[in-house]
């Protein structure tokens, strides 16, 4: 194994033998804006008892100069990963002098240059092992510590971190800012920004205590940047934590930061969380955008607790974070905001992720076997967040609402500042509920996959027997012709067939309410009833349940794809919930490219465009719903060429657009990017775009627009950019990617499956984790067969796993598109 891959039998020894007193941090980013400076000078002291007589600190960086042991120098060993120490029993301090890289793929310390107006921004994001790539550290979750951070950048610039600055001084063009040292935290909560960073302060308080607020984005993105919803928002999770946890938030201050290129959603560093500047809406917005934002605003918000106060031992236990902030983000969302309907989102995209990684063959427990961190990297996945997320749902309606925050409650007192597993939790909540949660443990958080319920006759029958406390709704039309709950059953099941006394009804939806987590399939009398008349039931959630429900059997291959499709063109136009809009349309294309095949395929793809031309046409003039049709109409587009003419005319002027329909620089590269696919745009179309918006969100896109043209010559240069181009953001692979595969033609892209087998290991051996991982999954080729695949698993059964996990995954996806594709409907 790698000197970089840190396992959890060596970790779990070092936490054993070594406790950190404190962390004193010392970067020097005053270069920063020099490009011909690839990194930053870096030191760390740390001090620290240790019980054993050698030991190591973690540094990914380009070398380090100096280390000394309670002040005096000792020779440098260090493998481009590991600084050894050694001879050492008792109390020490150990400082490190070495030089750190500037990072372009959002892995450590972030630069950005933003052509809008050639300013540079720089940020951290280090889950779950990248603060070694800053400085150099114990890197793992349960050696809390103590941090003070000190960092000189350029005077005129916003320089934060996790705490508020306690002392500063200038010196000529520099500043140097040394942070009040936060409270103990693992490193991988650790943050830092800095740059010329737009801020917008507030303050929110309850009681004896006041927390200031700051919401920051860069220069060019401050006249997109609502800061007065986003504080809204904060305000009210900061009021709905503080009724539900009993704890004081106890990080001091709240910044949050939107930043360039960002991998992820957000993350969750105390007094300082990232997001992606997704978040920034540079033009128009569905709410199902703005309600996504809030519950990722109130996610990173639950992690202050969960995660952040109380961390987990190893990455075993993810799941004691993430599983918690994805239900109370939900949660937090539906009764403390204006987004009351944040439950339906969450049953059918949210869960819908998670149905699709629990039927996976590298399928694992909620409570997971990590023994490393490459196989930690890859699970934050659908499991350790969704599935975790609607069990922790199921458990709150097992146990009661109440007991299960009072547990949480003394979860929080009892482990303060310190590391948990599965256990510490269990013993909290069963205290405070009198309920015994071993077997609820064993049937949910360690075992795999998920019951699929379905109604048969006078019974319930659920494959993968588990308990589960379901609602069953009985719906009926009223006398507006619309489909109501005439009443609800709350049944416990345990068996694989359960008696029921369920009068008739025209539609009988199992796990009314989505209170657990389990596939579900529709009677026959009820599926017929939805197929008529799925716009007349006016319950959102119910609606969201009777989609999955559509959507999981036509990925199952127990539902014709056709028929979804149908329902989609007949159903979707009314739907006002444009979370449910938005998926099902996501959902309809895919079924189009991905479970049809030949003459089916083209018809469809036909057909499909018009659909969404016609919808985006009839939408309400400036709704949600008509900006979703329109990026629904981009998308068609991409594989069918039927409304080129009429798209390529609303862009160049020569036709208005519809009513009310904003065009706006996001949607215009979605459709400049559909025309580039078909072969009705050119290079110079492209070139015109851009001069347009020239922004870095602009010349993403227009990378992918190149790339998207259906040329050999284009399509080879696209290959090797993303297999050779190292100086490539993640922004920008991810760009040449999606180019490359835009328009689905196997006819251009095909010839190069021999060559991303060829390269597969090489890739992962040179490319970190996060860039390797856009690659495999995103240039796996979409066959006719997994016999290349399969030739490589076998050839390669050596592989490190975490690759060979995830080309077991695309095969996967490639064999249940196969699949789909071969029913005789």
């Amino acid at each position: 194994m790698s000197t970089a891959n840190l396992s959890r039998s060596e970790t779990a020894a070092r936490s054993a033998a070594v406790t950190v007193r404190s962390y004193r941090v010392e970067l020097d980013l005053s270069g920063a804006t020099d490009p011909e400076r690839a990194g930053f000078p870096t030191t760390t002291t740390v001090e620290f008892d240790t019980t054993a007589p050698a030991t190591w600190l973690d540094f990914l960086g380009s070398s380090v100069e100096e280390v000394t042991v309670d002040g005096a120098p000792v020779p440098v060993e260090y493998d481009g990963a590991r600084v050894a120490l050694r001879g050492l029993t008792g109390h020490h301090v150990v400082r490190v002098r070495a030089s750190g890289v500037y990072s372009r793929s959002g892995e450590g310390l972030h630069r950005f240059l933003d052509p809008a107006d050639g300013r540079t921004y720089l940020y951290t994001q280090y889950e779950p092992a990248d603060a070694r790539r800053v400085f150099a550290c114990f890197e793992q979750p349960d050696m809390k510590a103590p941090f003070t951070f000190v960092v000189t950048a350029d005077a005129a610039w916003e320089i934060v971190s996790n705490r508020p600055a306690a002392t500063e001084h200038r010196d000529g063009a520099t500043r140097t800012v040394e942070f009040s040292p936060t409270l103990p935290i693992s490193t991988y909560i650790t943050a830092i920004a800095a740059g010329p960073y737009h801020r917008v302060e507030s303050s929110w308080s309850r009681g004896d205590l006041t927390v200031p607020l700051g919401v920051l984005c860069r220069r060019s993105l401050a006249r997109h940047l609502d800061a007065d919803t986003v504080l809204t928002v904060t305000k009210q999770g900061l009021d709905f934590f503080a009724d539900h946890f009993g704890y004081p938030y106890p990080w001091g201050k709240y910044d949050q930061i939107f930043v360039p290129e960002y991998n992820l959603g957000a993350m969750e560093n105390p007094g300082l969380v990232t997001f992606t500047e997704a978040y920034v809406f540079r033009g128009a917005a569905t709410a199902a955008q703005y309600e996504g934002r809030a519950n990722t605003i109130l996610h990173e918000m639950a992690h202050m607790w969960f995660g952040d106060l109380v961390t987990m031992v190893w990455w075993d236990d993810l799941w004691l974070k993430e599983s918690f902030a994805d239900y109370m983000g939900a949660l937090a969302a539906a009764e403390a905001t204006e987004w009351t309907d944040a439950w339906v989102a969450f049953a059918h995209r949210r869960k819908a992720w998670a149905y699709a990684q629990d039927q996976l063959p590298t399928t694992h427990p909620i409570v997971a076997d990590i023994t490393d961190l490459e196989a930690a990297k890859l699970n934050f996945d659908g499991i350790t967040y969704a599935k975790g997320a609607g069990v922790l749902k199921q458990l709150v309606a097992y146990v009661g609402r109440d007991a299960f925050f009072r547990g949480v409650r003394r979860y929080f007192r009892a482990n303060a500042f310190g590391n948990t597993t599965l256990a510490d939790l269990l013993t909290e909540l069963s205290a405070e509920s009198g309920r015994d949660l071993t077997g609820w443990a064993r049937a949910w958080l360690t075992t795999t996959g998920m019951s699929t319920i379905v109604l048969d006759g006078a019974e319930i029958v659920q494959t993968d027997p588990r308990p589960h406390r379901i609602g069953v709704g009985l719906y009926d039309f009223d006398d507006a012709g619309d489909l109501v709950r005439r009443e609800r059953h709350d049944i416990d099941l345990a068996a694989a067939r359960t008696p029921v006394d369920l009068a008739p009804a025209p539609l009988r939806l199992l796990n009314d309410g989505d209170l657990t987590y389990a596939k579900v399939r529709l009677d026959p009398e009820s599926l017929a009833t939805v197929e008529r008349s799925l716009d007349r039931v006016t319950d959102p959630l119910a609606r969201g349940l009777v989609w999955s429900a559509l959507w999981n059997a036509t990925r199952d291959g127990v539902y014709d794809p056709a028929r979804y499709l149908r329902a989609a063109g007949a159903f979707a136009p009314a739907e006002a919930n444009t979370a449910l809009l938005g998926a099902v349309l996501a959902n309809a294309g895919f079924a189009i490219e991905h479970y049809l095949t030949g003459e089916s395929r083209d018809r469809w793809r036909g057909d499909w465009l018009e659909r969404c031309w016609s919808a985006l046409h009839a939408a309400e003039p400036g709704s949600g719903p008509q900006l979703a049709w329109a990026r629904a109409t981009a998308a068609a587009a991409t594989t069918h060429d039927g409304r080129a003419a009429d798209i390529r005319a609303v862009l160049t002027g020569a036709a208005t657009a519809p009513a009310g329909l904003a065009l706006d620089p996001d949607l215009r590269w979605l459709l400049w990017t559909a025309l580039a696919a078909t072969g009705a745009a050119a290079a110079a179309d492209l070139d015109a775009e851009l001069a347009r918006d020239d922004t870095s969100s602009g010349r993403t896109a227009h990378r992918a627009a190149l790339a998207a043209r259906p040329d050999p010559a284009v399509k080879a240069r696209a290959w090797a950019a993303a297999l050779d181009d190292t100086a490539l953001t993640n922004d920008q692979l991810d760009a040449v990617i999606a180019g490359f595969r835009a328009g689905g033609r196997r006819d251009l892209i095909g010839r190069y499956d021999a060559d991303y087998f060829a390269r597969l290991r090489g890739v992962w051996e040179r490319r970190s984790i996060e860039i390797a991982r856009r690659i495999v999954t995103g240039l796996f080729p979409a066959a006719d067969s997994p016999r290349d695949v399969d030739a490589w698993l076998a050839a390669n059964a050596d592989a490190p796993a975490a690759l060979r996990r995830l080309v077991v995954e695309q095969r996967d996806h490639l064999a249940r598109d196969l699949r789909v594709r071969a029913v005789a409907w």
